[in-house]
């Protein structure tokens, strides 16, 4: 049964984690990527604790570094693309960072599947050095910057994939549920987002499976994981997790595989939860 007011659970409880994994869309940032000083804080004292935060988003490599500077995270890992690239981030390796693990696919299979149900959609592939290579300009604000580059479907079908990203603005998040339900995509992994926005991954890729290889390297034991997020693609790594909080502005959807609902990004709800962390 899931608990809609994080304050809810006992303070006497024991219980502490020793790795928290932290969406960033929507559970660090809000929709405007505005961090308040108040998440920044929370982050940094659990980690000041010796607690091991890490950081695991949708997001490709370029566009996570910023929010882990934001963050001042300067040791530890982060999970990147859903999964499929992992970081150890260290501040004595040239740009304070290593890849450790990238998981690729060949996409041309599932790629020329949709492009039959979706002839006018954009499509995108992140390369595993996080690049991407897109079909056309993508809606303003996003892939855009220097690591962007557009080329023909042809060329994207060719190229080993870490992600790949559907857009099709003229349709709905609930369209592209429909579509992943009747056309049967095989090989790869897949999630929807809240606009009309499918990434795909490796099969069996999640932000869980990443989660799960850094949790043995740590030697954190498998009863001391905590999960904060809001999206679809969070969905595994709560089951992964021993105590899932989802954000007050997820779907009821994703709420419901959580044991714990905190406030909306908006009133700082991440802040909330490791704030009790601390109190313990």
């Amino acid at each position: 049964m899931t608990e809609h007011v994080i304050e809810n659970r006992p303070r006497t409880d024991p219980w502490a984690p020793k790795l928290v994994a932290l969406d960033i869309d929507g559970t660090i940032l809000d929709h405007d990527q505005r961090l308040t000083d108040r998440v920044r804080e929370a982050v940094r004292a659990v980690a000041d604790l010796g607690v091991h935060v890490v950081i695991a988003t949708g997001r490709s490599l370029y566009e996570t570094l910023p929010v882990l500077d934001r963050l001042g995270l300067v040791n530890g890992w982060a999970v990147c693309s859903n999964g499929s690239v992992t970081l150890r981030l260290d501040p004595t390796v040239p740009n304070g960072y290593e890849v450790s693990d990238t998981v690729t696919f060949d996409p041309a299979n599932v790629l020329a599947l949709l492009r039959e149900q979706l002839p006018t959609a954009l499509y995108a592939l992140e390369t595993g050095n996080g690049d991407f290579l897109v079909t056309g300009d993508f809606p303003e604000g996003e892939m855009e910057g220097p690591h962007v580059r557009v080329g023909t479907f042809e060329e994207l079908s060719a190229e080993p994939a870490c992600r790949v990203v559907v857009r099709s603005p003229e349709h709905t998040s609930d369209d592209f549920l429909e579509l992943t339900k009747s056309v049967g995509m095989h090989g790869v992994n897949y999630s929807v987002g809240w606009t009309a926005w499918l990434d795909l991954a490796p099969d069996g890729v999640s932000k869980a499976s990443a989660l799960e290889v850094i949790r043995g390297r740590l030697g954190v034991d498998d009863g001391a994981t905590l999960a904060v997020g809001d999206g679809r693609n969070d969905i595994e790594m709560f089951g992964w997790a021993t105590r899932a909080v989802a954000m007050g502005n997820a779907t009821d959807d994703v709420k419901v595989h959580a044991d714990v609902v905190t406030s909306p990004v908006g009133e700082d709800g991440l802040a909330e939860v490791l704030e009790q962390l601390l109190a313990r």
